[in-house]
């Protein structure tokens, strides 16, 4: 019986590994695009998307570009460092920030603007 139990923990422990292993590959070829709509009733003039890792706001991913209301706009969030969360800031023309903290970028294919 002592046996049968070191070879079934021996067992979970490479199984654990696998598991393991699988979930980080899993994580890096894991698809971070994302497509944004705007249902603010305002245009969005500003869109960060920053790693919640970094400890500032990134540029401002649409650039000279604007989101107007009922619009949508496909981003890549992938930055290289195989993180999936990421935290976003929006400003709209109305005057409103908008920000959203540890959104699972490999998680969701749409986010949208409310």
């Amino acid at each position: 019986m002592y046996m049968k139990s070191i070879a079934v923990a021996a067992a979970l422990a490479m199984l654990s590994g696998c598991v393991e292993e699988t979930t980080t590959t899993a994580v890096v070829m894991a698809n971070r695009n994302v497509l944004i709509v705007n249902q603010s009733g305002s245009t969005v003039y500003r869109f960060y998307g920053s790693n919640s890792t970094r400890s500032s706001w990134e540029e401002d991913i649409l650039g000279a570009n604007v989101l107007p209301n009922g619009s949508s706009v496909n981003i890549d969030f992938n930055d290289g460092s195989n993180v999936c969360s990421f935290d976003f800031k929006i400003e709209l023309t109305s005057g409103r920030i908008i920000e959203d903290y540890n959104v699972n970028v490999c998680r969701i294919s749409t986010y949208t603007i409310r």
